[in-house]
């Protein structure tokens, strides 16, 4: 784990190389149009073109916002055991959601949030990672990589969808958004970096070093 890990033990850590993975298939829409995102096989449905014009249909209001305090939820954790947001009252917890497990984005960010987890138990912060797959994924993808924080089975996206965490690409990708709540469950700081997926653990660490 963390800088320990890296410089002690760097053959006993699983490597995050997206090149050498095989992408793993997420259809979230049901049009023949194919694209390849971060290793992630979509399927593209594009809107006709009325709804293009439409506000309502590229646009995704955040229900989440810095300086409020989110809707709390209960889901199951890799192990499947029920996990509540309320659980990490009383501490800096850092809330984030990715696309999928074992794709090529989203293990980097996993790996990356490893590999800086002493610095974020040094702050005193907890790290949570919410994605659409079930628990069995999680378990597999945890084990895989040596996460030594909890992964939360969000299935149907109906967190997600409470949080108002926007997804990309016209809404057939979900969107990867980090949160870090204060001690007293207050949001502050909101980050949303889909392509550079690392760089979420460099922004979280800067805001809890200051709080």
């Amino acid at each position: 784990m963390a800088c320990l890990a890296k410089h002690l033990l760097p053959s006993l850590l699983p490597t995050c190389n997206a090149a050498t993975q095989s992408p793993k298939q997420h259809s979230f829409a049901n049009n023949p149009f194919k694209s390849h995102f971060h290793g992630l096989n979509l399927t593209l449905s594009m809107p006709p073109s009325s709804s293009l014009t439409s506000k309502t249909a590229l646009t995704v209001s955040a229900k989440v916002n810095k300086g409020s305090v989110p809707p709390s939820f209960t889901l199951n954790d890799q192990d499947g055991k029920t996990v509540s947001l309320s659980k990490f009252k009383g501490k800096p917890v850092v809330v984030y959601f990715y696309p999928a497990d074992e794709t090529p984005g989203c293990t980097k960010q996993a790996c990356a949030f490893r590999d800086s987890y002493e610095k974020f138990k040094k702050a005193g912060a907890q790290v949570v990672g919410i994605s659409g797959d079930d628990a069995a994924s999680h378990k597999a993808f945890a084990k895989k990589y040596r996460l030594p924080f909890t992964l939360l089975s969000d299935e149907g996206n109906k967190v997600r969808k409470e949080w108002g965490v926007p997804s990309d690409l016209f809404g057939t990708l979900p969107g990867r958004q980090t949160y870090v709540l204060d001690k007293n469950g207050v949001v502050q700081l909101i980050y949303n970096n889909q392509f550079q997926p690392e760089k979420h653990i460099d922004e979280t660490l800067k805001l809890l070093q200051s709080l």
